[in-house]
């Protein structure tokens, strides 16, 4: 039946909703961003090595993943809304210790505090968005945190740029503690947003989410079909409270007692996750400084404004993203942002070679090399970027979401952890060259996966997707049959 044109508006209240929800993601984007340009300062101030440069680099990543698989349940328990709020304080504190930094020491504290404020920010913001939202517009509100991260990335670059004027000990200093402030503000603000009506739901609540429904839907029939739909995931017959799953429970079906629908789910949202950050992205964008001098960059201001240069180009291509993939659909940007970017590194990995064994520093490699790095990180922000989110958010039957997106953001905060912590010593191993074709092989291995276990979900209501995935497993089975 088709959707009344009513019910195909963009509802105010559930994109002002998402909106404000998705302002966590900026303080995550800013953290990471900053760092780029930082550790040049960092590394002069403190006298520290590339060893050091790399573990205080990737321990936001790794300190993630505690507060992602923390982030699934707390949000189960306290509510999305507070799940929110604690992430914003989280962030504050760790802000305030990175500003203060007398010492390398103080400085990897507040980089371990600000990493768990990262897991729970990035569990939390597309799971709200993607349960406050209609199916019709859940891929744009979806993808506002994405959004939001490369925002955040292109103010941390552009914070490189304007505090490196300052002298030497407060300049990344003011770059690392700056972010103290938006915490605070987007902390009180979260507290005036609804509840998700999902959750409520969840916990027995029923007009209480009704009450959401109808603010965050254009109309009544469609606030009544959403409830229900709801109430049926949920396993609730009529104005029952739904059944509870202890923790244990949960662990069980997820892991070892999968059903083949949560099996492929599984699959599905640890793939999307892993290969993220397995394509390389954590190295461009945090050590993009050091890949435009290893290909001819020297100056300290250009080198900086280069940054600058992908900051925007995520910022834009993620914005033509947000309004294109619930038109296009997921899977047609999925396959077309790994193939891009695959080629784009091949390129990439090409020009650092030839500029890296060159002894003149030829002006056509430094400029193949820095256009390939816009062209990978645009093709990345028009699929990847936002629809890891988008699509892992959206997959997880009500009952195992919370936990679900704890541990996607688990396994993406791992492999970027991962990447993150030894990108350094993989150049100084392999070269370069080498690492960015590394990258490249395994976008190759992205597209395949992407076009063999992923089905597509626009368009789909949340309750709908999972039988979606049940019906290609009896698709599945019916062949082997015959």
């Amino acid at each position: 039946m088709e959707l009344e044109e009513d019910e195909r508006k963009l509802n105010k209240i559930a994109m002002c909703c998402s909106l404000v929800a998705s302002m966590i993601s900026i303080i995550f984007g800013y953290d990471t961003g900053v760092m780029s340009g930082a550790q040049i300062f960092i590394q002069e101030d403190l006298k520290i090595n590339d060893t050091q440069i790399e573990v205080l680099a990737g321990i936001l990543n790794f300190c993630a993943l505690i507060g992602s698989l923390a982030a699934g349940r707390t949000s189960d328990y306290i509510g999305r809304r507070y799940t929110i709020v604690l992430a914003s304080l989280i962030f504050f504190l760790g802000s305030i210790f990175m500003g203060y930094g007398p010492n390398y020491a103080v400085l990897m504290a507040g980089r371990c505090v600000a990493g768990i404020g990262v897991g729970f920010a990035l569990m939390i913001a597309p799971v709200y968005s993607a349960e406050i939202s209609s199916a019709t517009h859940r891929g744009l509100l979806t993808s506002l945190p994405e959004l939001c991260i490369s925002l955040g990335i292109l103010l941390g670059y552009l914070s490189n740029y304007f505090f490196g004027k300052l002298t030497l000990r407060l300049g990344w200093r003011m770059m690392l503690g700056i972010a103290a402030i938006p915490s605070i503000f987007l902390a009180v603000g979260v507290l005036k947003m609804p509840e998700s009506p999902r959750w409520l739901v969840m916990r027995g609540r029923l007009d209480e989410a009704k009450k959401v429904l109808l603010m965050v839907c254009n109309t009544k029939p469609e606030a009544d079909s959403r409830f229900e739909s709801i109430k049926s995931a949920a396993g609730i017959d009529g104005a029952d409270p739904p059944p509870s799953h202890s923790e244990a429970e949960l662990w069980k079906e997820l892991f070892l007692r999968p059903s083949p629908t949560v099996r492929r789910i599984l699959i599905a949202a640890v793939g999307v996750h892993f290969f993220e950050h397995a394509m390389g992205i954590e190295a461009v964008i945090l050590y993009s400084s050091r890949i435009f001098k290893k290909a001819g960059v020297l100056n300290k201001n250009k080198l900086l404004l280069c940054t600058v240069g992908v900051g925007l180009t995520k910022t834009l291509f993620i914005l033509v993203a947000t309004f294109t993939l619930d038109r296009v659909g997921r899977r047609p940007l999925l396959l077309t942002s790994a193939a891009g970017a695959a080629a784009s590194l091949t390129a990439l990995a090409t020009g650092l070679t030839v500029a890296e064994h060159s002894s003149r520093r030829p002006v056509g490699a430094l400029v193949a090399s820095i256009v390939a790095t816009y062209v990978y990180i645009a093709f990345f922000s028009i699929g990847m970027s936002p629809l890891t989110w988008v699509y892992t958010s959206e997959i997880w039957p009500l009952r195992l979401r919370g936990l679900g997106a704890g541990i996607g953001v688990a396994v993406n905060r791992l492999t970027n952890a991962t990447i993150s912590m030894t990108f350094i010593s993989l150049y100084k191993a392999m070269t370069i060259g080498g690492a960015f074709y590394m990258f490249a092989g395994i976008c190759v291995l992205a597209f395949l996966f992407f076009y063999l276990c992923l089905p597509e979900t626009r368009g789909k209501s949340l309750e709908e997707i999972e039988m979606l995935f049940a019906k290609r497993q009896r698709q599945r089975e019916e062949d082997e049959y015959r």
